[in-house]
């Protein structure tokens, strides 16, 4: 009886921590959302580049200085994270480190400016939903990850809601707007994405969330303000600009960053990539209530088919019983 006392103890954090990789994602889309209105009234007095390179410093600086508090072990246990190292760093941890620095943090921004400036935002915005298709395809084929059939189902639903919230069925625009090459290259910053989801998933099985994180910021943002300073772009807001980058840097970019690497850790990449994807709802929400941007009938509808889509993913899988 004692063993079966602790085997319903055992799953039943189990699955509290798995319900809060749920909850995890939609944080991180909730905040990282938001940052669309934040940054189009940033874009009046401060550059593309520099506000991407200064927020994922100091989201790097917030997430290592995060190391350092008291309670960061109890908070790890409670929620079945690994605080510190598991194990001695190793050049392959290195390398990946790297590769998601590189690729999450500058190919993937530096493609999807690129492209903006060659098409429309419309398409710009449809399109950058192609990442969470990489996503669930590499994490299918890389990973092993495997869904329910209800689970595609709801992918499929989520993604379609994605694509409508985005485009307000009003495809004929995508048509005779924007430029084949900007699209391109929109596709491409989202392909590195993808790639930079399943990194962070296998990193984060045996690195700690706050290590991935921090690095990750610091490094990134950092090749991206030296770059932005070769190009001769210079770095001079307001007071005003400055204190929504550091709020940008702590919530939009750090908090959500490690909201993310918890959710991929519990939920996996696809489900993760998936449900992310809730982010262009957040931003549009909050575009129509503090910039006034109007919102249509068509797109609530997509909103309400996303949350949908997302309820249905969280049903856990019913547990087998054995008779004897």
């Amino acid at each position: 009886m004692y063993v079966a006392q602790k085997t319903i103890v055992a799953d039943g954090r189990q699955r509290m921590s798995h319900h809060w990789g749920y909850v995890g994602v939609l944080c991180s889309a909730i905040l990282f959302g938001v940052s669309t209105t934040v940054n189009k009234m940033l874009l009046q007095s401060v550059s593309p580049l520099m506000i991407a390179s200064v927020t994922y410093i100091v989201a790097g600086l917030f997430l290592g200085t995060m190391n350092f508090l008291p309670g960061k072990a109890n908070l790890a246990s409670s929620l079945k994270l690994p605080s510190s190292r598991t194990s001695d760093p190793t050049w392959r941890d290195g390398i990946l480190l790297v590769l998601t620095a590189l690729i999450g943090g500058v190919f993937g921004p530096a493609l999807n400016l690129l492209g903006l400036n060659n098409t429309t935002a419309v398409s710009t915005a449809l399109l950058a939903n192609t990442e969470t298709l990489f996503t669930i395809a590499i994490a299918f084929i890389f990973l092993g990850e495997r869904g329910r059939l209800k689970d595609y189902a709801a992918m499929g639903l989520l993604i379609a809601g994605a694509v409508i919230l985005t485009a307000n069925l009003n495809f004929q625009q995508l048509q005779t707007a924007g430029t084949f090459l900007g699209n391109v290259l929109v596709v491409l910053s989202a392909f590195c994405w993808g790639i930079d989801n399943i990194l962070c998933r296998v990193l984060s099985v045996k690195r700690s969330l706050l290590q991935v994180g921090s690095l990750k910021g610091i490094i990134g943002g950092g090749i991206l303000f030296a770059f932005a300073s070769l190009y001769g772009v210079r770095l001079s807001p307001t007071a005003f600009a400055i204190t929504w980058l550091v709020i940008l840097g702590v919530f939009s970019v750090g908090l959500s960053l490690l909201l993310f690497l918890f959710s991929l850790q519990q939920i996996g990449a696809m489900r993760t990539g998936v449900i992310f994807s809730m982010a262009s709802l957040f931003g549009a929400v909050t575009a129509f209530f503090v910039l006034s941007e109007p919102i249509s009938l068509v797109q609530i509808l997509a909103g309400c088919l996303m949350l949908l889509a997302i309820y249905a993913l969280s049903i856990p899988k019913k547990a087998t019983t054995n008779p004897r």
